[in-house]
């Protein structure tokens, strides 16, 4: 089974301010629905609580939050103590790809326990104000490979890049 990060970042790998997005991108969202659709989806309790109510839990997909509360309850949700058994979950019921969606503090646990296989990543052509950042991460471990660039449009208010990071294997 792959574990698979996906994130939207600015220029300097901005991804939030105040527990939001920083942009309203509906050909990001789609590829992000399209492509963590029928899978286990691993978040922060903040990000989860970050989905408008309206789309919590993320349909088509199992929602894991990880939660340093034991005893917590979240409809639609299965809550999970860590990242690792979250995967193990994930691998258990036979998903063959699992997507960590974030907040900040998952992403970079993720990345510090070298867990991740590939990455997903947006890079929104602006600069913003934010709160939360993606980690920085060795580029030479990974290859990159373009999948698709989007200009600014009357929907999309940034031009943005889609890429796919692969770990190299040594």
């Amino acid at each position: 089974m792959k574990v698979s990060l996906i994130v939207a970042v600015g220029e300097n790998f901005e991804i939030g301010k105040n527990n939001d997005l920083l942009w309203h991108l509906p050909k990001d969202m789609r590829f992000f629905t399209q492509t963590t659709k029928g899978h286990y989806v691993i978040m922060g309790r903040k990000n989860w609580d970050s989905i408008p109510l309206k789309y919590r839990p993320l349909s088509g997909r199992d929602n894991v939050v990880v939660s340093r509360k034991m005893n917590l309850e979240l409809e639609g949700a299965i809550v999970v103590s860590t990242i690792e058994e979250g995967i193990e979950l994930a691998r258990a019921k036979g998903d063959t790809e699992v997507f960590i969606i974030g907040g900040g503090q998952i992403y970079s646990e993720a990345l510090r326990l070298d867990l991740i296989d590939k990455m997903y990543i947006t890079k929104v052509h602006a600069n913003f104000d934010a709160d939360t950042f993606f980690p920085d991460f060795e580029m030479n471990n990974w290859i990159e490979e373009s999948i698709e660039h989007f200009e600014a449009d009357e929907k999309n208010t940034f031009s943005f890049s889609i890429s796919k990071f692969s770990r190299k294997v040594n």
